[in-house]
């Protein structure tokens, strides 16, 4: 399928994700209701649009996958501008359905360090959780022995138990798009500073915690399986 049809499903899946799982955030939803929010939501669009462009929605696992030498550099490209570009139409449209309080109130669901967590603490949780993430991507949707049919559970799963093991330290994101999408229009309607203050870290740790397993995956694995 072209590059372009597979960026748009990346779009929306992404969109899709922040609007579930951010939405949830906006509504006052624990801790418990987020991480089970952003979980389904990433098992139900991997079983939506998982056979049209591989459902990454998270440019943490698309960079992982390109360092592995699993997805080209071309396409990685387009697929991270397409899920930032959905997290932010995502986050829009909880503005647009929810109205001002869902930002003045919420944040529409910005991620944020708790108080007394340091910058430090922020990117060593956001590593670890995403390096669970992706060592679960590596194991149930890229090694040519995993059995089919089950990478949307096991994957959504690991989202839900990473998102209730750090999100009391860093607000569990584990996604930088879905970090930019809520920072972004926290930026133009409320003249937030977080795009320029912690999303970096959200940034960091993602894709440095995902490049890491992916590589130690293949190690691990061998390359006539990853």
């Amino acid at each position: 399928m072209d590059l372009l049809k597979r960026s748009a499903a990346e779009c929306i899946g992404t969109l899709i994700l922040v609007f579930l799982g951010c939405g949830a955030v906006c509504i006052g939803a624990d801790l418990l209701g987020i991480a089970t929010a952003f979980g389904l939501a990433v098992t139900v669009m991997i079983y939506a649009i998982g056979t049209i462009s591989g459902c990454h929605i998270n440019p943490a696992v698309s960079a992982a996958l390109c360092a592995a030498r699993k997805f080209p550099v071309k396409d990685t490209i387009a697929y991270c501008a397409a899920q930032f570009l959905g997290a932010a139409l995502g986050a829009g449209l909880i503005l647009l359905v929810m109205g001002m309080d869902a930002l003045s109130i919420s944040g529409l669901g910005m991620t944020a360090p708790a108080a007394g967590i340091s910058a430090f603490q922020v990117v060593l949780a956001e590593f670890i959780g995403t390096f669970i993430l992706m060592l679960v991507i590596m194991g149930v949707a890229v090694d040519r022995r995993a059995p089919a049919g089950f990478a949307g559970i096991a994957i959504g799963g690991s989202v839900l138990a990473a998102i209730l093991a750090v999100g009391a330290i860093s607000g569990g994101s584990l996604n930088p798009a879905r970090t930019f999408g809520p920072d972004l229009m926290a930026l133009f309607f409320a003249g937030s500073d977080a795009l320029w203050t912690t999303f970096p870290l959200y940034i960091a740790g993602p894709v440095l915690g995902a490049v890491c397993a992916a590589l130690l995956y293949c190690r691990m694995a061998g390359r006539e399986n990853c």
